[in-house]
């Protein structure tokens, strides 16, 4: 089978993007899609993503690890998905498509910087010396400082694979602050088995346990290692946070055919 891809990056984080409105790669394998994925035999990406169509919303988003196995919600992948969208010729002022965490809003600006508005989260579960909280993916965020050196592999892959995690899985987010309103994030992703360049639902994770008010609204910027994001949202005296919108740039890097064995 041959298949049109799409090749798409949010801060480094990137996706292999199908054009499936007319569910052509509806049944791609498990397989299948880990070979897109692979850097040495396939395509290479973090993450692979169909555009569906949906009677309810612009467009759905179904999204895979690399691994093959179907993913929960990826922010970058939703941010990317939305610029591929437009690029494909649907132009929106407001963008509204279904996930697998449900509805999302997405917007693109005139720098072409695309903000995502991610689910409400609950109060994140603070621990001793970490966070969890699910953020449409679940995400365990831990500060540490110089995380420049750190080997965010080897210390993500202990964590993820602990007694209390390992049938699950979780993402590890690796977090130093730099300033009141700034952090440097580096996260271990699940479904990839390794460090990303960027990883949007953690950025998300990691910003909103670094709110610097503690009630009201909050704008995080974040470094991470295949570039800048922010994190805008509203924290409540609950600690309940809302209106939270992932922002960065989302670019299209080639397109072309591969065969894939059915």
């Amino acid at each position: 089978m041959n298949l049109q891809f799409y090749k798409y990056q949010g801060t480094g984080n990137d996706f292999v993007i199908l054009d499936n409105r007319e569910n052509e790669y509806s049944s791609l394998s498990p397989t299948q899609v880990k070979f897109l994925c692979d850097r040495r035999f396939g395509i290479g990406a973090d993450g692979l993503m169909l555009l569906n169509v949906h009677a309810d919303y612009d467009f759905e988003m179904v999204y895979f690890n690399a691994d093959g196995n179907p993913g929960s919600m990826c922010g970058n992948g939703g941010r990317c998905l939305v610029k591929f969208a437009s690029d494909c010729g649907l132009k929106k002022t407001t963008y509204r498509f279904i996930a697998s965490d449900g509805p999302h809003e997405a917007e693109i600006d005139l720098q072409g910087i695309v903000r995502l508005k991610m689910k409400d989260v609950e109060k994140a579960k603070d621990f001793t010396d970490h966070f969890i909280l699910d953020t449409g993916s679940p995400h365990y965020v831990q500060f540490v400082q110089s995380l420049q050196k750190m080997n965010v592999t080897e210390e993500g892959r202990k964590i993820r694979y602990n007694e209390e995690f390992a049938a699950k899985g979780i993402n590890v987010n690796f977090v130093e602050a730099l300033n009141n309103d700034s952090i440097f994030v580096r996260t271990y992703e699940r479904g990839v088995e390794n460090e990303t360049l960027s990883c949007g639902t953690g950025v998300t994770a990691a910003a909103l346990v670094s709110a610097h008010h503690e009630n009201g609204f909050n704008e995080i910027a974040v470094e991470t290692r295949g570039g800048k994001l922010s994190v805008e949202f509203n924290l409540s005296e609950d600690r309940r946070y809302s209106n939270i919108w992932l922002c960065g740039p989302a670019e299209f890097v080639f397109k072309g055919t591969i065969e894939v064995k059915i």
